[in-house]
């Protein structure tokens, strides 16, 4: 549920525009699969081997030290989860005007507001109830349950009915340009964005029922089961498209239902438009949970982790999570975000799965319940150290490295000068007075167990201090 979203209905273009052919366009969505697939594999050892609940952050930090950790969690705070929100808000705008605006590419600007609109909804309901945005998250995975269904579907029937003139051998490996490696290297960085979510079970680890036997069962059932999906939409999306139609097409499901579905064509924006809510939702209540929890272990100002005195919910790690977002809108178009998201999310990946080499090394007696072959983890270095691209890669690394500064500067530096104190002290009473937070005593999280028991402001009203 965490891998299939807004991603399939983003990806194809940019994969096949990339390929330079349908036929290897498929062939990146399988070989993405298998990929996520070792991937996967790493983490169900690391899962295991270090239980502790925070994925990649948990897991880096203490392998590598808190520099490490710190330039990760810089990373997926302030880059890899708004630039993804961004590019499922301006899905989702897209599919909502594309039908409004049937001959042309919807308005920059509509899109943008929209996007931004429905942005600030979702952190209001995030903000006001764990429980709306938990429902609304169960509410709308339907959307793309039935997207997907249809779009698959149709496609059995079209293949059935002797309409795949564009997946017959001849034509599916007629090459319009000779892909580089620079262009396979964009086509798996666009596919690799709809696998996102792969490592989203390692987050919960420690509330993980025997993840020895679960953690295994579920990259064996899900991967595969995600990757069919993928590709056999993608096989639909052809048995109706040329693939000059799907290169111009702004919104592919939309324009798939056009030629397929005719009536019927209003179900596919509909259903795509509540995934990519639903998804938006989703990326806003995990960003603000990471960002609350990097917070609370000092790498992040105090300020974040706090939640609202009554509502539990952490309501500045949301309105930054948003701010981040709105601004990344406002710098970019869709492909050449999710490029370079796709770019810091892989090496955030590898750095993790570099992390499992060195604890073998580091701990070789260390009981593992889940041990890979080490064939595994080195066939994904290998493959992401040779698919680069030196543009995006050159650029996202430099943003990942703006992250030095600030955690020498901020986490590291204890002893500031007391007039750097006293207005982080005064920033922080300041937002809590704003916001009506405070530190929690127990789990900020669970609000549907009753009302959180927030600590109460010191007499001094001054912001508390962290642990």
């Amino acid at each position: 549920g965490n891998i299939i979203g807004s991603g399939i209905f983003i990806s194809p273009k940019g994969v096949l525009e990339h390929s330079g052919s349908v036929g290897l366009a498929l062939f990146v969505w399988v070989l993405g699969g298998g990929i996520t697939a070792l991937g996967s594999l790493c983490y169900a050892e690391l899962g295991v081997a270090i239980p502790k609940s925070g994925g990649d952050y948990a897991y880096v930090t203490e392998i590598f030290g808190g520099l490490a950790g710190f330039l990760l969690l810089w990373s997926a705070v302030l880059i890899m989860y708004p630039t993804s929100l961004a590019v499922i808000s301006m899905t989702f705008s897209n599919y909502v005007l594309q039908p409004v605006f049937p001959n042309c590419i919807p308005p920059a600007a509509a899109s943008r507001v929209l996007s931004m609109a429905c942005l600030m909804l979702l952190t209001w309901v995030n903000s006001s109830s764990v429980r709306w945005a938990t429902r609304i998250q169960d509410v709308f995975t339907g959307g793309k349950l039935l997207a997907l269904s249809l779009i698959i579907g149709v496609g059995f029937v079209q293949i059935f009915q002797g309409h795949f003139e564009e997946l017959r051998p001849s034509n599916a490996f007629d090459f319009w340009m000779t892909p580089s490696v620079g262009h396979l290297a964009l086509a798996f960085l666009q596919g690799s964005f709809a696998f996102s979510g792969w490592n989203f079970l390692n987050y919960v680890t420690e509330e993980l029922v025997d993840p020895r036997k679960n953690l295994p069962r579920a990259i064996f059932i899900s991967i595969p089961l995600v990757t069919f999906v993928y590709t056999f939409t993608n096989v639909a999306y052809f048995t109706a498209m040329s693939p000059q139609e799907l290169l111009a097409s702004n919104a592919v499901a939309v324009t798939f239902g056009e030629k397929l579905l005719g009536y019927f064509s209003w179900v596919m924006p509909v259903s795509v438009a509540l995934s990519t809510f639903g998804g938006i939702n989703g990326y806003l209540f995990t960003s603000s949970r990471l960002c609350f929890s990097g917070a609370r272990e000092g790498h992040l100002p105090s300020l974040l982790a706090m939640i609202h005195v009554r509502r539990c919910t952490p309501i500045p790690a949301l309105l930054v999570c948003c701010g981040a977002t709105a601004v990344i809108m406002l710098v970019g178009d869709t492909y050449t975000l999710i490029n370079y998201v796709s770019f810091i999310n892989y090496l955030c990946y590898g750095v993790t799965i570099l992390g499992l080499l060195v604890l073998r090394w580091r701990r070789p007696a260390l009981h593992r319940p889940i041990k890979v072959n080490l064939l595994v983890p080195m066939a994904y270095l290998v493959f992401w150290a040779f698919i680069s691209e030196p543009m995006v890669c050159g650029v996202g690394v430099i943003i990942i490295l703006t992250g030095v500064p600030i955690f020498f500067l901020g986490a590291f530096w204890r002893s500031k000068p007391k007039c750097v104190h006293r207005l982080t002290e005064s920033v922080t009473r300041w937002g809590q007075e704003l916001c009506f937070v405070v530190y929690p005593q127990g789990s900020p999280e669970e609000e549907e167990n009753g009302p959180c028991q927030p600590s109460p402001l010191p007499a001094t009203d001054k912001p508390l201090k962290t642990q």
